[in-house]
């Protein structure tokens, strides 16, 4: 699905944000990449979605390389891949429903499209009964629901997800991760930084860890058992 080969992206500054990144993402897995802030997590997020270019190395995306990919062509691959951010930055004049629809609407969906999107969205983040509230009504768990629900709607391959819990607390963040793992069950392929490792060292889920911009090890997440 994503292959990552000797990805890596150096600022201006001439300082290494990545080096030497090979990495191998199946269609429908569902990775955690973790490491301290400033490891590199949230750089990588960015090369596979095409907000940042790689200075050298290859991204090969469902066989597309992205180096290939024009501006033209960059509005239509971004429509595979669903980002969630830390912060859902929602538009507190908008209900949550329109929050949702946004991505449809400007991609000119016809309207009976989008309801049942967004409707179908809202039901697997479990805050249908809520579709009219404004964002500053719900919680900052609900509110980060809703951000998912905005990426999943125009129905992505892949979810990129840039620490997720990171405002959120511990029950908060079991909730996120849980719903994450239900998205994965019905087929869709996540990655997902975190620096919280007590957070995912029960979910059976490969773990990447990244130390100063390189792959420091990869293997699954142990299951701990009583």
């Amino acid at each position: 699905m994503i292959e990552i080969q000797h990805l890596r992206k150096q600022y201006a500054s001439g300082q290494d944000a990545l080096r030497n990144i090979n990495l191998t993402i199946s269609q429908g897995e569902m990775i955690f990449l973790t490491g301290k802030s400033g490891a590199g997590k949230s750089t990588l997020l960015k090369l596979i979605a095409l907000l940042e270019r790689p200075s050298s190395g290859n991204i090969i995306f469902d066989g597309l390389d992205l180096a290939d990919i024009s501006l033209r062509q960059l509005p239509y691959f971004r429509r595979r891949i669903g980002f969630v951010f830390q912060n859902p930055t929602l538009l507190h004049d908008r209900s949550s429903f329109d929050n949702i629809a946004l991505p449809l609407v400007i991609s000119g969906y016809a309207t009976d499209e989008i309801v049942k999107r967004v409707r179908a969205s809202l039901d697997l983040v479990g805050l249908l009964k809520k579709s009219q509230q404004p964002p500053q009504n719900l919680s900052s768990g609900e509110q980060q629901r809703i951000g998912i629900a905005r990426a999943i709607v125009t129905r992505p391959e892949v979810i990129l997800a840039d620490e997720p819990t990171g405002n959120l607390d511990p029950e908060l963040s079991k909730e996120i991760m849980g719903l994450f793992s239900r998205l994965n069950q019905v087929g869709i392929t996540l990655a997902i930084a975190t620096h919280d490792l007590s957070l995912i060292n029960d979910m059976p889920y490969k773990k990447i860890a990244l130390c100063n911009g390189s792959i420091a090890s990869s293997g699954e997440v142990t299951q701990s058992h009583d």
